[in-house]
């Protein structure tokens, strides 16, 4: 018996992009299509098999440790973009260049919270793992700030919950502007002790 269950939802790449140098800014660079390795998009600087524990992994890892590199893409969803910007008081979209995404994706109901364990499946088989939760920071805003001044500030607030998540490559392809996405989910249910947390 198969171990994910397929969505009765699916969604379209809206977006594609890469941030080629994480030391200028966090910025991304719109593309039409992208190849996608084992160790993530092509170009991105947060690519690779391993990476350094960052700070959200301090009670796990000591910073600096060398991991498994599960968060190679972020991806975000194109309607909590429009949410986001809108709390924000900002008219029309907000850029996803100016929050460093490599995909967004329309359809997707409360993206942001699809479970750890999640496929995203690409038309040609390309896959994508959700690692976890992407909690906001405050570097997009300052991105965001350069086009709508004295806005940034509030984008961690305002994104909270509307992050997307960041994700790892299951297998290799090709993703392409305009791709359909299938979504398979684990079938498995919450800890009964974490429930109540």
């Amino acid at each position: 018996m198969a171990g994910l269950r397929k969505a009765p939802f699916g969604g379209k790449v809206v977006f594609l992009g890469v941030n080629s140098s994480r030391a200028d800014d966090l910025a991304s660079s719109a593309l039409t299509q992208v190849a996608v390795g084992f160790a993530g998009f092509d170009g991105e600087d947060h690519g690779g098999l391993n990476r350094e524990a960052c700070s959200r992994l301090t009670n796990v890892h000591p910073e600096g440790t060398t991991i498994k590199n599960h968060r190679q893409v972020t991806v975000l969803s194109a309607e909590e973009l429009a949410e986001t910007a809108e709390t924000m008081g900002i008219e029309g979209e907000l850029d996803p260049c100016w929050v460093g995404a490599n995909i967004v994706l329309s359809g997707v109901p409360s993206l942001t919270i699809l479970p750890p364990g999640t496929r995203l499946r690409l038309p040609d088989g390309a896959t994508l793992m959700v690692d976890m939760e992407n909690g906001p920071c405050k570097y997009p805003g300052e991105i965001i700030d350069r086009h709508h001044p004295g806005k940034g500030k509030s984008y961690p607030v305002a994104a909270y919950g509307k992050r997307g998540f960041t994700a790892f490559v299951e297998r290799e392809g090709v993703a392409h502007l305009g791709d359909t996405v299938e979504i398979f989910y684990p079938q498995q249910a919450l800890h009964p002790l974490l429930q109540a947390l």
